[in-house]
């Protein structure tokens, strides 16, 4: 197989693959069809660069551009060299989301090594592409889910109980394990990704860097009610936990409005969701980001305060239950210092990365980002210019070349 020649053509092959016909968003969640075409297209293009394919017992997968000696193209130095650099992002999307949220990342990364192929360069050492699986959370509902296992942030003891909607455990999907420890060598990651909001729109940029992540996570509230008649039961009689979800969502919109936050309830499941009954329980999941850790605490306290008195009133019962929670994360400043250029401008980032993680767990990391026109994401509006995403091919290259070289 000769490898694509160039970032155009690799994303016409991506461009159908678990795309809706009816919506234009794509369906990519981890360990279904279109998801797994998606490795197997990223083994061909490591095969096809010459790059050797890693995956750990979680489902990442590390592509690796090893050193060679001059005149030895092809023959690979020992894989315990020493201090590698990684790149990439990952493959999975959101139900019905947009083309770029992932997949930009990983096809810029190799068109990166492309580009520096071009150039002449040759590391002197070891650059990992990598492909992190679930990083959305749309199927098992923990966002990062695979560098927090790579990195020993979640055990498989406990991922390996997540279930997702149909009842499907990740542990009977995934050999999982013990992490094999392919991070802790890891001098620094770099990962490229189109940027969720309107910050290079409003700078005038096809190209930023962030400066770091706010504090985020997501919490279920399970709310019990009683099963009642729609018709035949009186307004007063009623236990509706709907009317304590619908409060709590009004309240959280209130509260992220009016302190600059964001609060979102995305996702609702009600029991036993009749048209002509009234429900015996919901159970619904916020998203909820601030820009501190204290304003993240003070404003899922304000809904959760909410969800319960409201729950006084219908009488109702609530459980709030954290599922996922990120602290800030502040990139390396030494780091973007290095990927990043004069005059290219700096931003936070409300969304979270598989860089927060690896920043965390105490990997020097940096991101960059790519012009997004429409300023919309996780939705089939999800857009990036061809000329932008060359543009940010080629500050990748030169910010791993500057880091292998």
């Amino acid at each position: 197989m000769t490898a694509p020649a160039d970032f155009e053509r690799m994303w016409r092959d991506l461009a159908p693959i678990g795309r809706s016909p009816v919506s234009g968003g794509y369906f990519r969640q981890p360990w279904t069809a279109a998801e797994l075409e998606l490795r197997s297209w990223f083994r061909e293009q490591a095969g096809a660069r010459d790059l050797i394919v890693e995956e750990d017992p979680f489902g990442n997968l590390v592509a690796w551009w090893r050193p060679v000696a001059p005149g030895e193209e092809g023959a690979q130095r020992p894989s315990r060299d020493p201090s590698p650099v990684l790149t990439g992002s990952h493959l999975d999307s959101v139900l019905d989301g947009g083309a770029y949220d992932g997949p930009l990342g990983v096809v810029s990364a190799l068109a990166a090594v492309d580009l520096m192929r071009e150039r002449g360069v040759r590391p002197a050492r070891r650059l990992g592409i990598a492909a992190f699986v679930e990083e959305e959370g749309s199927r098992f509902g923990r966002a990062c889910l695979g560098s927090r296992l790579a990195v020993g942030a979640t055990s498989w003891a406990d991922a390996r109980e997540l279930t997702d909607p149909a009842g499907v455990r990740l542990g009977d999907l995934v050999e999982g394990g013990d992490p094999t420890g392919w991070l802790s060598g890891v001098d620094c990651y770099l990962e490229l990704h189109v940027e969720q909001g309107r910050g290079l729109i409003d700078h005038d940029a096809p190209v930023g860097a962030a400066s770091g992540i706010w504090p985020h996570g997501r919490w279920r509230l399970d709310i019990t009610g009683r099963a009642d008649h729609a018709g035949t039961t009186r307004m007063r009689d009623r236990a509706d936990p709907m009317l304590t979800y619908a409060a709590t969502a009004l309240a959280a919109n209130e509260a992220a409005r009016g302190s600059g936050q964001r609060a979102t309830f995305g996702r609702v499941e009600v029991r036993p969701n009749g048209t002509n009954a009234v429900p015996s329980a919901v159970t619904a999941w916020l998203d909820a980001r601030a820009d501190s850790g204290d304003a993240l605490a003070e404003l899922v306290a304000a809904v959760e305060k909410q969800a319960l008195q409201r729950s006084g009133l219908d009488g109702t019962a609530v459980t709030v239950t954290a599922e996922s929670v990120t602290g800030e994360v502040s990139f390396d400043a030494a780091l973007r210092e290095t990927v990043g250029s004069a005059g290219m401008p700096v931003l936070p980032t409300q969304a979270g990365h598989d860089a927060g993680i690896l920043q965390a767990a105490g990997i020097p990391s940096a991101m960059l980002f790519v012009r997004n026109p429409s300023g919309v994401s996780h939705s089939p509006a999800e857009t990036a210019g061809t000329a932008d995403c060359l543009a940010g091919v080629t500050a990748l290259a030169d910010a791993l070349e500057r880091l292998i070289g």
